[in-house]
């Protein structure tokens, strides 16, 4: 996968993941937690804050526009700076591992033992540990179908023989690489056994084992583990469970970007209902088809292109993104919009953002943006979502014009967590469409297991109880998985 233009968000976070089955055949759920890493509002200074996020992001969109050479096929997927991170634990006896949570992403893989260029220290404050494969895991080797199946149906060109290890690349547009082959271990996670319970289970995943980083991903400052992709590809650990007929492959995430959490589920979302626009198809990313945008009610007249999709262009949804980046002219006709009030107002640019001083009301004084997509769906973005504030009465917008990002994302409407805040989106991959709704993501959903029909209601606050590791203002996630059909475990 072309790696999706994504660039973190105001906060970066912890989750513990808990995957899929019980080995029991039981059906399953799970916790994460989360925590943020950037504040909503700055509290540094002003450049220091705003070259935070324009470092944060510049890396995101240059991946995600970046060529992808993967042997196996998939996408190239995070960048040194991820939205999410979580807490994973993997093999027998477990071991804890943090990886990346991306949206945009296919497969999970974590750093080898003695892999080169893999770093041993993190600027975020936990304890990094590398994977060895010589414990419980077995290596994937060339002839295996998890390899054959994700080489477009024959042995990858980088196998010389059929015994040898099934080995992957992914090349990122920035130019950091990451290089190794795929094992087969079990992946530990929390089981929701009832409301606020849990009890520990396992999975076996195919994943990959890293030998070698290059670039930015083996940078110390924003080091972690690995990454954990929800992307498209046959070789994510969403469409390994969902292949393995173990979970429906069905997830949603609601984000509090003032607060700093929400809720991320996999399983069928029974509470809110949301309403729901198709998918793209056969693109790489959550590419959704723009209809109109419109400010305070009035519709923006943009260039026909506006609305093409295809390489390079039309509209991407990506929560692993912190800001939204829209192609020049469809920018400077937005940013009129927004203040036709306030012609005589002082706008400053700072590290390629608007920003102003105001002393009122923003929610009162600025108008809401709308995205209208295919089957009549509509994305509210408000003035406290895409105005941030800086320090006391600054203000600076949080849309980006993407060509100063990227020559590659000139024309795309990159649409990130800015604009997904407070809402809870749903991705139906059965269905192949995506949907939202506004929702207050600090309070709870509902969420029901396939099975038995019971419907667990998960507060974001509250399902704590099965995690050793308590954060301060740390949010509780929910996987919520389908019934296990079958014991077998994925070869």
């Amino acid at each position: 996968m072309a790696p999706a233009p994504r660039a973190s968000s105001f906060f970066s976070v912890l989750l513990v993941l808990l995957f899929a089955l019980s080995v029991g055949c039981a059906s399953a759920t799970g916790v994460f937690q989360v925590r943020r890493k950037f504040p909503r509002h700055g509290g540094r200074g002003v450049a220091e804050h705003l070259a935070a996020l324009r470092r944060h992001d510049a890396n995101r969109h240059g991946r995600l526009l970046g060529a992808v050479d993967l042997a196996l096929g998939g996408v190239g997927l995070p960048t040194d700076t991820g939205l999410y991170y979580t807490r994973i634990e993997i093999g027998s006896p477990p071991k804890g591992y943090y990886v990346q949570v991306d949206t945009g992403s296919d497969i999970l893989w974590v750093n080898c033992i003695r892999c080169d260029g893999c770093p041993t220290r993190s600027g975020l404050g936990i304890e990094l540990t590398q994977y060895d494969p010589a414990g419980s895991g077995t290596t994937v080797g060339c002839e295996q179908e998890f390899c054959v199946a994700n080489s477009a149906g024959g042995v990858p060109p980088t196998c010389p023989s059929t015994s040898s290890p099934c080995q992957f690349r992914i090349t990122y547009g920035d130019g950091s690489t990451t290089t190794g082959f795929y094992v087969t271990d079990f992946v530990q996670y929390n089981q929701v056994s009832g409301n606020g319970q849990t009890t520990t289970s396992n999975a076996s995943i195919t994943f990959g084992c890293g030998a070698q980083l290059g670039g930015d991903l083996g940078s110390s400052n924003q080091a972690l583990d690995g990454i954990l992709g929800f992307g498209q590809s046959d070789s994510s650990m969403l469409s390994q469970l969902a292949a393995a007929r173990r979970v429906r492959k069905i997830f949603a995430h609601c984000l509090d970007t003032v607060r700093g959490g929400g809720i991320f589920a996999i399983g069928n979302v029974v509470q809110p209902k949301v309403k729901t626009t198709p998918l793209v198809p056969n693109v790489t990313h959550y590419n959704v088809n723009l209809q109109g945008i419109s400010v305070g009610g009035a519709t923006l007249q943009l260039p026909t292109s506006t609305f093409d999709s295809g390489d390079s262009k039309g509209t991407i949804i990506d929560s692993g993104t912190t800001l939204a980046y829209l192609p020049r002219e469809v920018y400077r006709t937005l940013l009129a919009a927004v203040f036709d009030k306030y012609q005589d107002l002082p706008l400053h640019n700072y590290q390629d953002f608007v920003c102003f001083q105001f002393s009122g009301s923003i929610d009162d004084g600025f108008p809401v943006i709308t995205f209208s997509f295919k089957g009549d769906l509509t994305l509210n973005v408000y003035p406290d979502d895409y105005l941030f504030q800086n320090r006391n009465d600054l203000y600076c917008m949080g849309f980006l014009d993407g060509g100063v990002q990227t020559k590659d994302g000139k024309d795309m409407l990159l649409l990130g967590d800015l604009v997904l805040s407070n809402k809870l989106v749903v991705y139906d991959l059965e269905k192949e469409v995506i949907g939202w709704t506004d929702y207050n993501c600090s309070s709870s959903i509902k969420i029901e297991d396939d099975k038995t029909g019971s419907v667990y209601t998960v507060d974001a606050q509250n399902i704590s109880a099965g995690w050793r590791f308590q954060w301060h203002n740390s949010l509780i996630l929910l996987i919520l998985i389908r019934t296990i059909w079958s014991c077998l475990v994925i070869a």
